[in-house]
């Protein structure tokens, strides 16, 4: 489990194919506290630590996480949010993040906003109606809040905020109209909805 928080920004170093791709990823974590087997959010996606070094960690990215994930993440040179498992009793500084992708959302448009920068995003309608305005989204490993939602025909599309804090410390500060991110919704809307859908059943 995962807060949306990120703590530092990887860098693939490395890709090898097996049966799986393996990946190396380097990264400013004090290792000698990562065990492996240990779990890490990188981009959304939590990942399990296979092998380490003094300043970096190697995982194996399964065929349904490279089919659900935005395509060119898993490339040599591609830069990760990242975030440790959370331990029982930390700060819930984000939202509770699982940290298993459920779709992507492409970015319409970037644009200015006070300090911080707007990014619009089209999500397709099934994701859509797990997403509330002032409600969480985990975009990227990133925790946001929803600043408006409007359903189209075809689309949801979305809006979040980003801080100059949250764009220098994550890859967020890079995003722009085109490029693709990794959506997690909030888990809590999940269990909702599935509830409603039983009890529309059971009285159907």
């Amino acid at each position: 489990m995962f807060t949306g928080i990120v703590t530092s920004v990887g860098t693939v170093r490395s890709v090898e194919q097996r049966g799986d791709p393996r990946l190396v990823i380097g990264c400013d974590y004090d290792m000698a506290s990562v065990d492996l087997g240990a779990s890490i959010s990188c981009s959304g996606v939590c990942l399990t630590v296979v092998d380490k070094g003094d300043d970096w960690f190697a995982v194996d990215v399964s065929g349904e996480t490279l089919s659900r994930t935005a395509p060119g993440q898993w490339r040599v040179g591609a830069r990760l949010n990242l975030e440790r498992a959370m331990r029982l009793g930390d700060e819930l500084g984000g939202h509770l993040v699982t940290g298993h992708v459920d779709g992507l959302a492409t970015v319409v448009g970037v644009s200015p906003e006070g300090d911080s920068r707007r990014i619009e995003l089209a999500i397709s309608p099934d994701l859509g109606r797990y997403v509330a305005a002032k409600g969480s989204v985990t975009l990227d490993g990133v925790s946001l809040t929803v600043n408006g939602i409007q359903d189209e025909a075809e689309e949801t599309r979305f809006a979040v905020n980003v801080i100059p804090h949250t764009a220098q410390e994550t890859t967020l500060g890079g995003a722009e109209a085109g490029c693709q991110l990794n959506v997690e919704i909030d888990v809590i809307a999940r269990y909702i909805d599935r509830i409603t859908i039983s009890r529309s059943q059971q009285t159907s």
